[in-house]
């Protein structure tokens, strides 16, 4: 089986078709997927779809492309939700130093603090980074969580090491089928198995073999996982049941059927 640690489910790419979504998943052998949020928004679809499908984990958190619209209260909100309703993790949640406008300031303001639920609720994170590696790793050294996924890794490997270090598993999807991605294929190549695990971003992130324009699905997690095989040089069987093993470990409360 496998797990996809990385879809937003509830986008508007998907229109009303989550139910043909979840079903293609399970028939591709995805059997869990976690469906983060990315503001208070969206706390609430997040929570409704994951309720709907058995299937899906829910994460709860402020994205950082959404903090310069975030209100104080909004962390608040995150706080009632957490004692309501324990997700699976914090998330998705992090900085991005890629696009210039977005406020830093604000930006780690909320980062921060919800490392700080993360502490509170001893939950794990799961984490954006976007030309941020250095600094999320200074917050995290500061901010001691028990762990999470680096979602979407693209650091170095002295930079993987590092999240590594503090608990992290690393999250590899789409981009790594491209064969353009040396630098990324050969971390996916190297890396300790035991530190990865697989995720789609779906609809983002699309994998090589889609055409331009397609959404990332969940169920293409089997493809890409054929991927991390062939550049190990494993079985996929072997590569679905250590990456499964691996989620496992770093989102405790996530439920997995195998």
């Amino acid at each position: 089986m496998f797990i996809d640690t990385h879809c937003h489910l509830d986008a508007e790419e998907f229109g009303g078709t989550q139910a043909d979504i979840v079903l293609a998943a399970l028939d591709a052998g995805v059997h869990r997927i976690v469906v983060p949020s990315v503001a208070r928004g969206n706390f609430a679809t997040v929570r409704e779809l994951c309720e709907r499908f058995p299937s899906c984990s829910p994460a709860y958190g402020i994205h950082p492309m959404y903090t310069d619209d975030a209100l104080p209260d909004d962390l608040t909100a995150l706080r009632d939700l957490l004692q309501q309703h324990r997700p699976v993790a914090i998330g998705e949640i992090g900085l991005d130093f890629f696009i210039d406008h977005f406020d830093r300031a604000r930006q780690e303001h909320f980062f921060i603090e919800q490392l700080k639920l993360a502490q509170e609720f001893d939950l794990p994170v799961l984490l954006h980074i976007r030309r941020a590696q250095d600094v999320i790793l200074k917050h995290l050294r500061q901010h001691k969580v028990v762990g999470g996924i680096a979602h979407a890794f693209n650091g170095s490997r002295q930079q993987a090491d590092e999240f590594i270090k503090l608990g992290f598993k690393l999250g590899f999807g789409g981009a790594m089928t491209y064969s353009r991605a040396t630098k990324l294929r050969e971390l996916a190549a190297t890396l300790p198995l035991e530190s990865i695990v697989l995720e789609t971003d779906a609809p983002d992130i699309p994998p090589d073999f889609l055409e331009r324009g397609q959404p990332n699905r969940p169920e293409y997690i089997a493809r890409i996982a054929q991927t991390l095989a062939d550049l190990r040089g494993m079985r996929i069987e072997e590569i679905a049941r250590i990456t499964t093993g691996n989620v496992s470990s770093a989102l405790p409360d996530l439920p997995v059927t195998h």
